[in-house]
């Protein structure tokens, strides 16, 4: 089904073939019934003039033969070439007990058989036949009176060329009329379509995160109505989202205090550890290792929350990379880790500090507690004028089917299932790649283990 959908052909596509074919089969039909009133009507004149030229001729020389005085044979032969001597055909005439006459070109083998035994039989007739690939019409007429049969062949050249041309004109026309017809349904399936562009626009802005993106009103009644429905729905969308965005920063707010009551009430009793029975002190450990796991959690949702509503914003500023990696690793205590600086990176690049270093030292964190630690930090080029930040680990890495997921809120590999951790931090790490223009991921090791990589767009 779905490479149905995509061998499908645009809707604009199909709307430009059917206003095509439609005036296609309209213009062939038309063109049909055109040509066929034309050739009968050409044929039939050119028939009838054919016909009465020849009975004129054949009354000619039915009063020549009768008349007095009494034609020579050559007088009758001079009659018969002169009576088409303009070229426009040719003339045969038969007389009984005197002979046939006419142009040594065109004689009785050259007349139709059937029409030269109608006329013999004291009748008239005319009939179409071709000499050499050339078309004529015969005409055939009996004059009893003089004993002879008087026939004509004139050439329908002039009427087959005529509606040659006319045929050609009308399959032009058609083809004009297709071409016409094409442009006609693309410019119209485009202008009936631009409203859905538009939605379509609109849409995909709010998917990246406009979501006061609205669109202009219409002043087509159907369009309006397309329009309201959109807007209506824009504005449920943005509601519901802004108060649940609202609602996660006031939960999150609101558990600041008594989360920070609580860390200060442990933090006393965890100094006070050695005069608690042991049994007490591992329960001491259990309580100060999820406090400060609830901790993060609610700093992480306040962070997500900020960023969802839009409150933060991507300042950049120079720094030395490799000054600001190296910083970033001792703070966290990650300064024994290697970090690789590709000579190809420029020493001063343009990146939001706190985001940066948010989004290493979540990939420090996620390695330290996932995968025993990081084994490597390494910047290099990315792109034409961005940069590329990966931290490698030698732990378990990453099932292929995880690597996509594993990037969304609350989300967690395998791995790292009954591991300590609030499945916010690679979230984090996403969302602030995306602010930078970049974007993250995550890869197998040479060597084995995983290698989280992030990009940053235009830096240099």
């Amino acid at each position: 089904m779905a490479d149905r959908q995509r061998r499908s052909l645009r809707l604009r596509t199909r709307v430009t073939l059917f206003f095509s074919l439609t005036a296609l089969v309209a213009s062939l039909a038309l063109a049909v019934v055109t040509y066929g009133v034309a050739r009968n009507f050409l044929v039939d004149q050119r028939s009838k003039v054919i016909e009465a030229q020849a009975i004129s001729n054949a009354t000619l020389v039915r009063t020549t033969l009768l008349g007095p005085p009494v034609p020579q044979d050559s007088d009758i032969g001079d009659l018969v070439l002169s009576l088409k001597r303009s070229g426009e055909g040719f003339a045969f005439l038969d007389v009984e007990n005197a002979g046939e006459f006419g142009d040594a070109r065109f004689q009785r083998s050259s007349y139709p058989p059937q029409l030269m035994n109608v006329v013999a039989q004291g009748g008239g007739a005319t009939q179409r036949f071709s000499v050499d690939g050339e078309p004529y019409m015969a005409v055939g007429i009996d004059i009893p009176a003089a004993h002879a049969q008087y026939y004509e062949a004139v050439p329908l050249s002039d009427t087959d060329n005529a509606l040659r041309t006319i045929s050609n004109a009308l399959g032009i026309g058609a083809l004009v009329t297709t071409i016409f017809a094409g442009a006609l349904g693309w410019s119209t399936s485009r202008r009936l379509l631009r409203p859905i562009s538009r939605v379509a626009t609109a849409a995909g802005e709010i998917a990246s995160g406009g979501l006061d993106t609205r669109m202009a009103p219409e002043a087509d009644p159907d369009l309006a109505r397309l329009v309201k429905s959109f807007n209506d729905m824009a504005d449920a969308v943005q509601t519901r989202f802004e108060r649940e965005a609202r609602f996660a920063s006031d939960v999150s707010h609101e558990l600041r205090s008594p989360i920070t009551a609580l860390t200060a009430a442990v933090e006393v009793l965890d100094g006070r550890r050695v005069d608690l029975p042991e049994r007490s002190q591992q329960a001491l450990d259990v309580v100060v290792g999820q406090v400060r796991r609830f901790d993060q959690m609610v700093m992480d949702l306040l962070e997500l929350s900020r960023i969802d509503a839009g409150s933060t914003e991507l300042l950049r500023e120079e720094v030395d990379i490799g000054e600001l990696v190296s910083r970033i690793a001792q703070r966290y205590g990650f300064g024994d880790t290697p970090i690789e600086i590709d000579p190809k990176v420029p020493r001063t690049v343009r990146v939001d500090k706190l985001r940066f270093e948010r989004i290493l030292a979540n990939l420090l964190d996620n390695a330290r507690e996932h995968a025993g630690g990081p084994s490597r930090v390494k910047v290099e080029p990315h792109g034409r004028h961005g940069i590329a930040l990966s931290v490698d680990d030698a732990g378990p890495g990453v099932a292929r089917g995880e690597r996509a997921r594993i990037f969304e809120r609350f989300a967690r590999g395998s791995a790292a299932r009954h591991r300590v951790g609030t499945g916010l931090g690679l979230a984090l790490v996403a969302e602030h790649a995306q602010a930078h223009g970049g974007e993250a991921w995550v890869e197998d090791r040479p060597g084995g283990g995983a290698r989280f990589k992030v990009s940053f767009a235009e830096v240099a």
